[in-house]
């Protein structure tokens, strides 16, 4: 397999088992958890879970994270297209709400064969938002609920912390065509969402600026409710973040605050969370559980 399936257009040789390209990781889906999650946002987990499957490699090189011991070190287990199959099976017979799939993007190929049979949940496509428009159009009538990232505006920032410059540009144009499949959010009578876009920023510190340039981006860009906004502050100096000084500390209750009330000032639809979510406690356990 010769990759081009996310923006990095690698061209890697990506063997049935042996890794390759920037995610590092083989034509075959790697797998380091799949369990009910409660720790997404409210309409995602529900009461029962979210039914997540943390997929392993990425294409970003994000310096703070939180899950580098899969995403960057490549923990995991290789499984089929059958297996993969089984276990969004046995998720859905556990009680999820919704089938989650973590870091997806370089497993595209895999995945669309893993739902050929639709599922009787929504499928949520959780990524760091890096994604090529031509691969999420193979999405559509697959997926129902995106949940991507929107890092940065900056792209001096991008390079430094995920070593994407393009990133503002490509996240931008990737989330467009999120929104273009699904429309507006649809919630059912639980308050579950079944269809639609949750568009995410974590605050870094020191990156007010940066978040309330999202914010700006993503009131400017769609009208109001028509997406749902996760401003994210659990931030915890994980990873690499230690070589990085201005970002080798937590997030200071001001900062939170502050980006906050700029998020109530724009009236942004959406989800916080408070100072106490900066914990590592909110780290999965990647032991294979389920796989």
């Amino acid at each position: 397999m010769v990759c081009s399936q996310c923006p990095r257009n690698c061209g890697a040789a990506r063997g049935e088992t042996a890794p390759g390209g920037v995610c590092a990781m083989p034509r075959q889906a790697v797998v380091a958890r799949a369990a009910l999650h409660h720790w997404e946002e409210p309409p995602i987990s529900g009461t029962r879970g979210a039914g997540t499957v943390f997929f392993s490699g990425c294409n970003l090189r994000c310096v703070f994270c939180q899950n580098s011991a899969i995403s960057q070190a490549g923990y995991g287990k290789p499984v089929t297209v059958e297996r993969l199959r089984e276990i969004f099976r046995e998720l859905v017979a556990q009680g999820a709400h919704n089938i989650d799939l973590v870091t997806p993007t370089h497993f595209t190929h895999v995945i669309l064969e893993a739902l050929e049979e639709p599922l009787p949940v929504p499928v949520v496509w959780n990524s760091g938002g890096y994604e090529k428009v031509e691969t999420l159009q193979r999405l559509e009538g697959k997926v129902q609920v995106y949940l991507p990232d929107l890092k940065y505006l900056d792209p001096q920032r991008a390079r430094r912390y995920s070593a994407a410059p393009d990133y503002p540009a490509v996240a931008a144009a990737a989330i467009r065509e999120m929104v273009r499949q699904t429309g507006p959010c649809v919630f059912d009578g639980d308050g579950l969402i079944r269809r639609g876009v949750v568009i995410r920023h974590l605050l870094l510190p020191g990156g007010l600026p940066e978040a309330r340039a999202v914010m700006d981006w993503v009131g400017e860009t769609f009208p109001r409710g028509e997406v749902y906004f996760s401003l994210m502050s659990q931030y915890v100096p994980l990873g690499r973040a230690g070589q990085y000084p201005e970002i080798d500390r937590r997030l200071r209750r001001s900062e939170i605050q502050a980006a906050q009330e700029y998020m109530a000032a724009l009236a942004l639809p959406g989800f916080t969370q408070d100072a106490d979510s900066a914990t590592g406690e909110y780290v999965p356990h990647f032991d294979l559980t389920g796989v």
